[in-house]
């Protein structure tokens, strides 16, 4: 159905106009040819397919048909057998003396076995004692195999008559008499077991004798033990017939396995290296191919200098990189299926595979010859997986600092904060956290995909806002703690302020970018690292983003500050402000106060806070005494009389304060905002006729100015009358004001 919707989307793309139609009779022609070409591959196929299974199944019909002639060759033999019996004169009697005769050369043959038995038993353990001390060259592997060899088929011969008489009864003396056989060939085994698993250090040492001696007993037992194989198989299915054979039922009786234990040991020797590679490899992802030179070396010894040690028949070089394979393939699988595996160790073995195949090749493995592939073809699967452990790593790890950071800044442990070289107040973790960022970054990167990169920089993107975000709320929930803090929060105090000052500076330190010195920020080098690794295209679809967390940078900075403001008139000044304008205010030096406040905080902090910081510090603070100042109005008890120098006041109040703001940089912006006092003083002091004209200047001056507040002002009056309210009220209803930018009366509610 795929195909006829192909064919049809095709034939739009061809005919999208009238004139088209004039195609159709070539567009036809040329279809009739290739349906004719694709016919005749078919049959040709066909006729191919027909022959070979037609050759197949007369093989299996020659083949039954040869069974079937041996079948019958096997009835005439036996036929004979039966027939002959009876021409031959007192056949059952000669038969009778003929196996007696036979019975009693086997028990005397056992009997001789069983009493040399021992002493046979004792040459081999000598022999295995000089081969003890001499485990680099064992030169009596081969008369100890054979030795061995005729002692088991003595011990098999003698439980096989036990078994076939019926009678249980001697059975368990035989196998107490040969138990000390078992012992004997356990330790034969391990020494075959030696020498298999010091296979390749014997040929590249030159010992190739013992390498062939070993090979010539493995040899010996595989056709035993196929012997042994055809006799089960035999006894199995013509139980009858093979026991009337001599020759069927001498010699092994039970499988060795040693060619299996052979290439048990092959697989044990190589696992071994791998898991000393492997672990090195764990620990350093770059380490890879260095850890792997020994399977390409010992590769390169079995073809040089072990194939012509083995049979042919063995193809060892092949047995061994069939094996050497299988294992790569099953330790590499394994790991990449460890969810605990670091991104960096995934991204090596995905570009492994390359260097592999070229390996292999050079040793004269092909590609195709090395099954199953080498990952299992999940390349793909595998760098979308690594793209998600990358972004997984981060995440669990940006959630570890956050968890750090929450803990010290409940705690405020003194020791948690750190100084950067410009003795600047800084976190402990921003520096960690930027550097392994920059990991990942380049891990990725090295990854040689675009899609990859710009996933995992869009996770680090997504971590870095909620980590501004995260921040903003712990500081707005400590600090929401101290407007009127108890005994306990206060101990607190100053170290949430240093606290706030380092977050500021940390939040400083991601986008302070020097051109001239070439000093950047962590965010904007972080920036620089992505952007060869991804497309222009993402790169101008995150700039938005990008924009966004920069200014985010900026405002938490300065939401520091202005928290660190707003506690100190919380806290600091929570017995000051209240005063103002009430009867107190007149006796008392509240501006001073405030003032030598602030000098104290400025001298606490010029070396601590970054510079930038510490001017919006200043700015921050002019500000809040301002809108408290202008706000004070709402203070239970505040009245302006006219009999009270409350303009003096005023004006004292403005000159103490100048004089604190006029050492800054800032002071003419301070000073220009300030100018609203004269405003206020004037909503005091005019006439109470002049009134809607005061307030129709300040209105024009100050946009956003609340009327709620002018209300609250005239009625601080001691003269206020409802119909001078009406008449400002009023004139701020027939007025059009433009709207503009935020003043700072705003804020004065």
């Amino acid at each position: 159905m795929s195909d006829a919707d192909g064919i049809a989307v095709r034939l739009s793309d061809v005919l999208r106009h009238p004139e088209d139609l004039d195609k159709i009779p070539a567009l036809k022609s040329d279809f009739t040819r290739k349906k004719a070409a694709i016919d005749a591959q078919l049959k040709v196929g066909l006729k191919e397919q027909l022959e070979v299974t037609q050759n197949g199944m007369d093989s299996i019909t020659d083949g039954q048909r040869v069974v079937g002639l041996i079948k019958d060759e096997m009835m005439k033999i036996d036929k004979l057998c039966a027939e002959a019996q009876d021409m031959i004169r007192d056949f059952p009697n000669i038969n009778l003396v003929s196996q007696t005769h036979r019975n009693f050369a086997q028990v005397e043959s056992m009997r001789s076995s069983l009493d040399t038995f021992n002493d046979h038993l004792a040459d081999i353990e000598r022999l295995l004692r000089q081969d003890d001390a001499n485990l680099e060259e064992m030169p009596n592997l081969l008369p100890v195999h054979h030795e061995l060899s005729q002692l088991r088929n003595i011990r098999d011969d003698a439980l096989d008559q036990i078994r076939r008489a019926a009678d249980p009864s001697l059975q368990g003396t035989l196998e107490d008499y040969f138990a000390k056989l078992d012992e004997v060939i356990a330790w034969f085994d391990e020494h075959i077991g030696m020498v298999c698993m010091n296979l390749i250090n014997l040929v590249q040492s030159g010992n190739h004798g013992l390498v062939v001696r070993l090979a010539v007993v493995i040899e010996e037992e595989e056709r035993n033990d196929k012997k042994v194989k055809a006799l089960q198989e035999a006894q199995r299915d013509y139980k009858e017939l093979a026991a009337r054979f001599k020759s069927i039922n001498t010699g092994p009786r039970e499988l060795r396995g040693y060619k299996e234990k052979f290439l048990s040991s092959i697989r044990l020797h190589a696992q071994e290296q791998f898991d000393a590679s492997l672990q090195q490899f764990l620990e350093d992802p770059e380490k890879l191919e260095k850890s792997m030179r020994w399977f390409f070396n010992e590769l390169n010894t079995v073809k040089l200098g072990m194939v012509a040690l083995m049979p042919k028949k063995w193809r060892i070089f092949r047995t061994y990189g069939n094996i050497y394979h299988a294992l790569m393939h099953g330790n590499l699988v394994k790991l990449i299926d460890d969810p605990s595996l670091k991104p960096a160790n995934m991204l090596a073995i995905i570009h492994w595979g390359e260097k592999y195949y070229a390996k292999m090749a050079k040793l004269g493995f092909k590609e195709t010859n090395l099954q199953p592939q080498l990952i299992d073809n999940r390349e793909g699967e595998l760098v979308r997986e690594w793209r998600q452990l990358i972004i997984k790593f981060l995440d669990e790890w940006i959630a570890r600092i956050g968890i750090a950071d929450r803990k010290d800044f409940k705690t405020r442990d003194p020791s948690t904060l750190d100084r950067d070289e410009n003795g600047y107040f800084r976190t402990r973790n921003l520096v960690d956290m930027w550097r392994m960022l920059r990991e990942q970054t380049m891990a990725a990167g090295n990854s040689n995909r675009t899609d990859v990169v710009e996933g995992v920089i869009d996770a680090m993107l997504r971590v870095l806002k909620s980590r501004q975000t995260a921040w903003q709320k712990m500081v707005d929930e400590e600090a929401a703690k101290y407007p009127i803090p108890n005994n306990s929060e206060q101990d607190g105090y100053q170290t949430l302020q240093d606290w706030l000052a380092a977050i500021a500076n940390d939040q400083i330190a991601c986008i302070d970018d020097n051109e001239e010195s070439g000093q950047l920020g962590y965010f904007t080098r972080f920036v620089r690292d992505f952007e060869p690794f991804v497309s222009p295209k993402y790169l101008a679809g995150t700039q938005t983003e990008i924009d966004g967390l920069r200014d985010g940078y900026v405002d938490l900075s300065t939401h520091c500050i202005s928290t660190f403001t707003s506690l100190i008139f919380a806290v600091d000044f929570r017995f000051t402000i209240v005063d103002l304008f009430t009867p107190k205010w007149y006796s008392e030096t509240s501006m001073k106060r405030l003032v030598s406040t602030f000098e104290d905080y400025i001298g606490d902090y010029t070396e601590v806070l970054h510079h930038s910081m510490l001017d919006i510090l200043v700015e921050e603070l002019a500000d809040a005494m301002l809108i408290r100042y202008l706000s004070a109005v709402h203070n239970k008890g505040a009245k302006f009389r006219r009999a009270d120098p409350f303009e003096a006041k005023l004006r004292d109040d403005v000159v103490t304060a100048f004089a604190f703001f006029e050492r800054f940089p800032d002071f003419t912006l301070i000073k220009q905002k300030w100018r609203v006092v004269d405003g206020f003083g004037r909503l005091i002091a005019s006439e109470k006729s002049a009134l809607p004209d005061v307030f129709q200047a300040l209105k024009t001056e100050y946009w956003d100015l609340q009327m709620a507040w002018v209300e609250t002002v005239l009625r601080c009056r001691d003269d206020f009358e409802r119909s001078a309210l009406n008449a400002v009220k009023h004139r701020a209803a027939e007025m059009v004001v433009q709207r503009g930018a935020e003043t700072i009366m705003g804020k004065v509610k």
